[in-house]
């Protein structure tokens, strides 16, 4: 940008004084001031704009980077994946292919007749009703937890001394 020192800053202001006149002077410096800040704001629009579309395309490389990092470790999770179950399947048809009986020795149901249909459902016969904690039951009987509340009264009366029949002195 120009270099405007004091001293010609001066010369044009009095050259502005005689060929504009004092009288329209101050109408005319504010007119070009206002000029002059509108091309500032538009200079400075300019700039961002330049700036966001820069931030912009670099964005949008890292995006295709990243995009490209996460394809190639997709391609490998997938080439492993398939190596494994590939392996796996050839692993169980060698350990199916034996004559009907599994490792045991028992007859596999499924290799005698894969059409039998599957077992039925059979309901757990439980009291759904009745409210349940999560501790079992031998556990608390083992670690000596309370199971049943006692009420205030029937407290007192099991840890009253033998022998004491009434709460009230006689």
């Amino acid at each position: 940008m120009m270099d405007f020192g004091f001293d010609k800053i001066a010369l044009i202001g009095a050259v502005a004084l005689v060929v504009i006149g004092p009288e329209k002077l101050p109408r005319v410096a504010r007119t070009v001031g206002a000029l002059f800040g509108k091309a500032q704001r538009y200079v400075s629009d300019v700039k961002a704009e330049v700036n966001r579309s820069i931030e912009l395309e670099e964005l949008k490389k890292m995006k295709t980077q990243f995009e490209d990092a996460a394809r190639n470790v997709e391609d490998t999770v997938r080439s492993e994946v398939n190596s494994a179950s590939a392996a796996f399947e050839s692993d169980w048809a060698s350990a199916t292919s034996t004559t009907g009986s599994n490792a045991i020795g028992h007859t596999s149901r499924d290799s005698e007749d894969p059409m039998l249909p599957p077992p039925s459902y059979e309901h757990p016969k439980k009291n759904w009703r009745l409210k349940r904690g999560a501790t079992p039951q031998w556990y608390k009987q083992r670690a000596g937890i309370r199971t049943k509340a006692l009420s205030g009264a029937a407290r007192v009366a099991r840890f009253r001394p033998p022998g004491v029949t009434s709460g009230r002195p006689t």
